[in-house]
Order: C-alpha cells, then structure tokens, then sequence
C-alpha cells in the first residue's frame, strides 16, 4: 500500500454490523460508482445482508473481506456463487472509502479476494459489473485479467446522467 499505513483484511463478523453500515451509508451519500446513489440504508436492512453473507460464507458460497486501517473500515470486497445452472459463476464486488482510493489498497484487496476465491468449490468465472464512467476501475480489472464483454448502453443512473453499464469476466 502506498500510504504507509497498515492495513488489515479479515472476514466480516457480526460485530461489524455497526461499522459496515455507517461504511456503506457514507459510500451511498458520495453518489460514488456503486448502485446505491445516495439513498439511505437502515440498520436493519444492513443486519439483514451482513447475515446473508456470513451465512453464505459459512455454506462456502462466497468470499467477503473487510479492509480495516487502524480499526476504520475503509474498504468491502468479495465474490458470492450463483445458483442453479450458473453455479460455477461468482459475482465480484469491491468499494473504497473516499480517502482511501488510489493509494494501492483497491488492488491489494482485490488481489485477496481473488486467492481466497480458489477456496469457493466449483469456481469457474468471475463476472462483474461496472460503470463506463469509471476509468480507474476497468483499468484495475483489465490490469487483473479481466476482460470486457458487453455493454447495456445507458444501463445505469449515475448523478441522474445515464451511464454505460460495462459486463466482464475472468476465468479461473
């Protein structure tokens, strides 16, 4: 990491609920490239998806770390398994908080996820989404093996501008 500061990665636990939840809230309030644009969620509902993932974790169905610099969560990403006939496909996601965004610890974090997910039984493809405005993040993906292979023109509201929403993939 460039700052110098250290930071630590670990799975998520149910004491981290109050701590993902203002995490997420203040990603959501930045109107940032993630499809929560400023709405506000509540505790309940972030309790809700913090016991979805421990339980899918738990089943060996996703991967989740949380980056922590000296005890802030600055940093949620992971990869969850589909079902049925796409069971061999995960879905990446990865945010940063504000301050901590172009100092290296997007890559290193995503770099974790992506050993951990070796451990996700059946793993094949990684699929993930990402706004066409954001150059940094598929620069990043493309730098990780990633590979572009659709466009939904105008797929996402962005700040109330229409955005291309980009599809890519890495095998496994």
């Amino acid at each position: 990491m460039k700052s110098g500061k250290n930071i630590t990665f670990r799975y998520p636990a149910k004491n981290d609920l109050k701590a993902v939840w203002e995490y997420i809230n203040t990603i959501s309030k930045e109107q940032t490239f993630i499809l929560f644009q400023g709405e506000e969620i509540t505790l309940e509902a972030e309790e809700k998806w913090l016991e979805g993932e421990l339980k899918k974790i738990k089943e060996g169905k996703a991967v989740q770390l949380f980056a922590f610099i000296d005890n802030k969560l600055v940093g949620v990403s992971g990869i969850s398994m589909k079902d049925r006939a796409e069971k061999h496909i995960g879905l990446f996601g990865i945010t940063l908080a504000k301050d901590f965004r172009n100092k290296g610890i997007g890559t290193t974090l995503m770099e974790a996820v992506l050993k951990e997910a070796k451990k996700l039984k059946g793993l094949k493809i990684i699929d993930l989404g990402v706004f066409g405005n954001n150059p940094v993040a598929r620069n990043l993906y493309k730098k990780m093996g990633f590979i572009e292979y659709g466009n939904l023109p105008k797929g996402i509201l962005h700040k109330d501008k229409l955005v291309d929403h980009i599809y890519m993939y890495k095998e496994i």
